[in-house]
């Protein structure tokens, strides 16, 4: 952590509300502060239930006896207005608290060169950390792959039925390294706040071949080691010749795809999804709904997918997205701008081929498994509360539609963030 203020003996004064805003943006569980080591979240908490002054001092305090031959009791003194505290070392660590840990660093200013947006960074990758593997058994694809080439920061994330792709322009330079899907779920918060951010790489003194992700904002610097292991040649996964294409509003087909899920007897809800004549038509194989969106079509297609999967698509894109078909047992590609996500379609019909017979040369090219041949262990009660869950985002979405732009600016601006 980069803390701007200033030095007071070995320890340093700063204000508290920089103090507070670096940790709660740190993904550590522990702050080395002077050697020592405490909890993040109870130091937090300790900062923010402060008062009387904006300014927080904190210096290292030895107890000793009076003839201060012995010094012993080593602890951490901070001070806040007439507020004074003493921290052991090892204060608000528990035995399950993480093994994970930051530094604070405290100069008087500290200056970042950016070479992306923040939000830019932030929108982009929670559009590829959901459609990694959640298997132990496929590590690689558990990491999302970050390469630089030719001016573009490309991210890549695949889990087996699906693979994500999001290109964004950079500044620096190139290389390439796999990181831990764990390691980037509470960056994407912490970035929602940040001013400024610049990426980089760099060698990692562990391995000659080793590299590390570098990420730096105002207050916050960010280092992870690359993962081992060869990524996929996902740009051979992307196809590249349709016969079918349809654009239409996200926002129309989530609450058609939430209303089609409410109708559903299990958590497993294929979609069969029919272009043609101008609109867009979801409908359940055993004919219990239908809904028709109106979209721009060139060409006529039939195919069915995952309805997770779908939903998961259209909330990825967002906006305006563009559906290429090939044909009903191709992958299909979802596309917006700087954004493209392969989804392997389900097999559908009589002839539907089993899933040890489907073809898993390729990745992303495994047979997600169907209604006809999941066996729902779901209760009942789990059942009712995703139906609860598919209509009140329906209604999420039509009332965010409703609401005028500056109410909408209004409350998102209010919201707290969460930090993992």
């Amino acid at each position: 952590m980069n803390i701007e203020g200033k030095r007071s003996g070995e320890g340093f004064c700063a204000h508290k509300a920089i103090l507070v805003n670096a940790l709660s943006r740190a993904l550590a569980e522990r702050v080395v502060l002077m050697d020592f080591t405490i909890g993040r979240k109870g130091f937090l908490t300790y900062i923010k239930s402060l008062g009387g002054s904006n300014v927080v001092k904190v210096v290292p305090s030895s107890n000793g006896n009076a003839s201060g031959l012995r010094v012993a009791d080593k602890r951490l003194k901070v001070v806040c207005g007439a507020n004074t505290s003493y921290l052991d070392d090892m204060a608000w660590v528990g035995e399950k608290t993480p093994l994970t840990l930051c530094d604070v660093r405290v100069s008087p200013s500290n200056t970042v060169k950016p070479n992306l947006g923040a939000l830019e960074l932030s929108e982009a990758l929670s559009r590829v950390v959901p459609f990694t593997a959640k298997e132990d058994n496929r590590p690689v694809l558990q990491c999302v792959l970050f390469k630089v080439a030719d001016g573009k920061l490309t991210m890549v994330s695949a889990d087996g039925y699906r693979l994500a792709m999001v290109k964004l322009d950079f500044d620096g330079d190139e290389g390439q390294v796999l990181i831990n899907r764990d390691e980037l779920r509470g960056v994407i918060s912490a970035l929602r706040r940040a001013y400024r951010v610049r990426v980089g790489f760099e060698k990692s003194g562990e391995s000659l071949d080793g590299m590390s992700l570098v990420l730096d904002t105002e207050l916050i610097r960010y280092k992870w080691r690359g993962a081992d292991g060869n990524f996929p040649e996902y740009e051979k996964l992307i196809p590249a010749d349709f016969n079918t294409f349809v654009s239409f509003d996200t926002n129309e087909a989530i609450r058609a795809v939430s209303s089609l899920k409410v109708l559903s007897d299990s958590k497993a809800y294929p979609i069969d999804l029919t272009i043609g004549n101008g609109k867009l038509t979801m409908s359940s194989p055993d004919d219990k709904g239908m809904a028709e969106i109106p979209a721009d079509t060139q060409g006529e297609g039939k195919i069915r997918l995952d309805g997770s999967y779908l939903a998961d698509a259209l909330r990825a894109c967002g906006g305006m997205v563009e559906l290429k078909l090939v044909d009903s047992k191709s992958p299909m590609l979802f596309t917006s701008p700087d954004y493209e996500l392969v989804v392997m379609p389900m097999f559908a019909g009589e002839s539907q081929k089993p899933k040890d017979e489907v073809q898993t040369s390729e990745p992303v090219k495994v047979e997600p498994e169907t209604a006809e041949n999941t066996e729902t262990t779901e209760p009942e009660a789990e059942i009712e509360t995703e139906k609860a869950n598919a209509v009140a985002e329906a209604e999420a979405i039509a009332n965010a539609k409703a609401e005028k732009p500056k109410h909408k600016a209004k409350r998102k601006a209010k919201e707290p963030v969460a930090v993992a």
